[in-house]
């Protein structure tokens, strides 16, 4: 969906008036927002009423049926239940950006920017939401802290509960498909059986194993460089592009194990009027939401960071 067609299908009056937005609209806009970035459309997401909460989960045990008889059943034995939680704390994130009237009148495009211009920021905004998803980091002291204290993202998840595989510790760092295997046994068997565990790389990762097996003198290798299925599904598990993901790094899991968790507290707000608005001759616009990206079971997902690369 084009970003400004989901945007389009919200009256004027929306974005000047509280900019709170209906509810289908808030599914709208979510979903124009997840489908800009290939991880965001795979992951599961809920939407709560609360900002502070818990996400109710159920397991069973395994190897729970017992026999029966022509006269009695299994006596004294029923199959367990167990139920957990995981708990979810939204940030509140703001999108602001402003325009000058003169933009609007000098351009080409007219009015018609205006449109442009929301659906460019709303396209940003879910490829910013997917970064923040990854590799925000609450205790980060960088350049980028503004931005990514704004949460605890997956990788810092997996890092502390997760299964780490150490990249240095196989092949001296270098990458190689040991890396891959270690990662592979390192994954419980019973997270296989959905069927959707992936690999998550970024682009330079993902081209340094096509590479690494191309470089081999087998057709296997002459294979790689057609992109069949020899390089894009290491161990019969495909490959999920993830640009926010950092070089030399490798995700192991199943994508549904991974939610973004948001409320319908969305807000879209504009301002043309108003004493700043008339003495600076600008508009003024903010988009505000509520994101939490949590992990439903850390135990089912494995990470390896400082692969090194060969380029």
């Amino acid at each position: 969906m084009d970003p400004r067609d989901a945007i389009n299908k919200m009256d004027t009056g929306d974005l000047n008036s509280g900019g709170l937005l209906l509810p289908e609209q808030v599914k709208t806009f979510y979903q124009m927002v997840f489908d800009i970035a290939p991880f965001s459309q795979m992951c599961r997401k809920l939407r709560m009423s609360a900002k502070v909460g818990e996400i109710d989960k159920i397991a069973i045990g395994s190897r729970i049926l017992r026999g029966k008889t022509e006269v009695t059943g299994p006596a004294g034995y029923a199959a367990a239940t167990s139920f957990g939680k995981v708990d979810y704390t939204c940030a509140r994130l703001c999108l602001p950006w402003e325009v000058s009237e003169d933009a609007y009148h000098d351009n080409i495009e007219g009015q018609g920017l205006e449109d442009r211009i929301m659906g460019m920021m709303t396209t940003q905004l879910g490829l910013d939401l997917e970064d923040l998803h990854w590799n925000s980091d609450s205790a980060d002291n960088g350049a980028d802290k503004a931005f990514l204290n704004l949460n605890n993202g997956w990788l810092k998840q997996i890092r502390n509960g997760g299964h780490v595989v150490t990249a240095s510790a196989i092949n001296g760092g270098k990458f190689t498909k040991d890396h891959l295997f270690a990662m592979y046994k390192a994954m419980p068997a019973k997270y296989f059986r959905t069927g959707n565990v992936k690999w998550c790389m970024n682009q330079a990762t993902k081209i340094a194993w096509v590479e690494m097996i191309s470089s081999r003198a087998t057709g296997a290798g002459d294979l790689a460089l057609l992109g069949t299925d020899v390089a894009q599904k290491p161990l019969g598990l495909d490959i999920v592009y993830c640009p926010s993901i950092p070089d030399g790094t490798v995700v192991l899991g199943d994508p549904m194990n991974f939610i973004i968790v948001s409320t319908w507290d969305v807000r879209i707000r504009k301002a043309a009027e108003g004493k700043d608005a008339v003495l600076n001759d600008m508009r003024y616009y903010a988009c505000f939401l509520d994101d939490d990206p949590v992990i439903q079971e850390l135990a089912g997902t494995v990470i390896c960071e400082g692969i090194e690369l060969p380029f």
